[in-house]
């Protein structure tokens, strides 16, 4: 009777360390599959500002910033595991809460101190959106931290050091973070002599589910810039390509050109040619 209880109790260990190595391969797999996506081979990277600026690149290189499933009628569900099936999986895009929600977890898996926080985006009158308008991302390297945005369309090319009041050049632009009151800090662009806000954030840690309510208002209400057209934008190694449903526009070393739209047939034929996306029923 000892040695029947002895072997079902190394059985049970067994089946715990197997289910372990398990858990352990899929999301080594998971990491190594996301990786490739954004056009990284080698999975060892160093935990420096280096390998985060290489990340947010490439990912921006190969991922589009893109609602088209909120004109498609497929909801949006903050979810991570939903976010990889749709982003690595089906080499879709996403708008801001799937990408940097799922840009995050890889950063976390690879070994990075990241929070998720809440920004509020300019408008065009001057005033700022609801908190949780936008979800970026703070990642601390070394006693610094970095201000991660794969999520905002045309935006930094790389991340933006955490630090008041200095001007940082950027491929995609100049910015600038400041105090814009004693809560806020604003992220501002340089446009000729002015400071173009972009958004407004607080240094406070949020969690993804806290972003359900602004998320479906984007994705529903009439109110948010998402639900009146489609777009579909990727930066490349030399400018920029968007999509819309007026028009295709790509810029090369600053010089732009512009297609027009004007069928469904036409969007999805670019959609596909340019951005590798297939409109499935």
């Amino acid at each position: 009777m000892l040695y029947v209880k002895r072997n079902a109790s190394q059985s049970h260990f067994i089946r715990i360390i197997f289910t372990v190595i398990i858990f352990i391969f899929e999301k080594f797999m998971i990491k190594e599959k996301y990786l490739r996506r954004i056009g990284i081979e080698d999975s060892d990277l160093a935990i420096n500002s280096e390998s985060l600026k290489l990340l947010q690149r490439r990912h921006l290189l190969n991922v589009a910033f893109e609602n088209l499933d909120i004109h498609w009628k497929r909801p949006i569900i903050l979810d991570a595991k939903k976010f990889y099936e749709k982003i690595v999986g089906g080499k879709r895009g996403g708008f801001c809460y799937e990408l940097n929600g799922l840009f995050y977890e890889l950063l976390d898996e690879i070994g990075f101190q990241s929070k998720i926080i809440s920004a509020r985006v300019s408008t065009e009158d001057g005033e700022f959106g609801a908190e949780y308008d936008h979800l970026a991302i703070l990642t601390l390297i070394d006693g610094n931290e970095y201000l991660v945005d794969v999520g905002f369309g045309s935006f930094t090319a790389e991340p933006l050091r955490f630090v008041s009041d200095v001007e940082q050049k950027d491929e995609n632009g100049v910015f600038l973070i400041r105090k814009f009151d004693d809560e806020y800090f604003e992220v501002a662009k340089k446009d000729g002599e002015k400071w173009q806000s972009e958004y407004i954030f607080k240094n406070l840690e949020r969690d993804l589910l806290e972003f359900a309510e602004m998320c479906n208002f984007h994705q529903t209400s009439p109110e948010s810039h998402f639900t009146r057209g489609k777009v579909c934008s990727l930066m490349t190694s030399d400018g920029r390509k968007t999509l819309t449903d007026g028009k295709f526009i790509k810029t090369k070393n600053s010089k732009k050109s512009e297609i027009d739209i004007d069928s469904d047939e036409k969007f999805n034929e670019i959609l596909v040619l340019e951005f590798n996306i297939e409109r499935s029923f």
